[in-house]
């Protein structure tokens, strides 16, 4: 994928819930450091999986990685809690955005800076950049967070996570429950972090034309399995993510029979 040292290498993994459901059926993906990485699918194909087997989540759901291995800077991290692969740098955003309802914006947002060892004005100092990143939250900053928008409160998820001062970010679902301009806003975003301040991210979204289009290379999972991977620009020109990812086949809209015919042709020679 790319000439860069892989910043996480996920290889072959199983995830199996309940000891009999295996929902992940041998996953490889590599994110490069300082990349953006899109895990593209629809729902239930098992991208929020992947997103928590790396983060170390699944046993709240009752999963497991049954095979494979995942490996950060080299490091084999399967064994690792959630909260020492935050100290590690590797923070995860989940979808549906989860903020403390009745703390305000600024207290939701210093609840990222909780495994932080460098200090009060090392943390003051982060807080301002995510108010320079977020200028809405600054406005908000005072307010309960179950007063504000659903844009906000995506917004208050990702900088709560970046208060953290991680080198990855996993972020589940940006887009869902926003308005276009809103997506557009938190995505443009993402992309300036990952410019200016270089955090690495993985990110699993069903709106695979947004993705795309900030992302640099993509995965597409199937049922559990990657069925196609590459350059954002190149899956975003090929015929077959047009047409059943993009919705667009050559210059035509497909209508949803044919999509549906298509899966079920899949299914067939499955």
């Amino acid at each position: 994928m790319s000439d860069s040292k892989p910043f996480l290498d996920v290889n072959g993994i199983e995830v199996i819930y309940n000891h009999v459901i295996l929902v992940l059926k041998g996953v490889s993906l590599v994110v490069p450091e300082g990349g953006i990485v899109a895990l593209l699918g629809g729902n239930g194909a098992g991208k929020t999986t992947t997103l928590r087997a790396v983060s170390n989540l699944l046993a709240g759901e009752r999963g497991a990685v049954t095979k494979g291995t995942i490996e950060l800077r080299g490091e084999r991290i399967e064994a690792l809690s959630p909260a020492e692969l935050v100290r590690r740098g590797l923070v995860q955003v989940m979808e549906g955005r989860h903020c403390f309802a009745h703390l305000t914006i600024e207290e939701n947002l210093m609840t990222g800076a909780y495994t932080r060892s460098d200090g009060k004005a090392a943390i003051a100092a982060t807080l301002e950049k995510v108010y320079a990143y977020f200028p809405r939250l600054k406005t908000r900053r005072t307010s309960q967070a179950a007063y504000t928008s659903g844009g906000e409160q995506q917004m208050c998820a990702i900088g709560r996570a970046l208060m953290a001062n991680p080198s990855m970010v996993l972020l589940d679902e940006p887009s869902m429950g926003l308005a276009p301009q809103i997506v557009d806003e938190v995505f443009g975003i993402v992309k300036d972090l990952n410019d200016k301040e270089r955090v690495t991210f993985l990110l699993a979204e069903q709106n695979t034309n947004m993705a795309l289009r900030y992302a640099d290379y993509g995965y597409i999972l199937e049922s559990g399995r990657i069925v196609m991977d590459g350059k954002a620009s190149d899956l975003a020109n090929n015929e077959d993510v047009k047409e059943f990812y993009l919705g667009v086949g050559g210059a035509e809209r497909k209508s949803f029979r044919d999509v549906k015919s298509y899966k079920r042709r899949k299914r067939w020679l499955a």
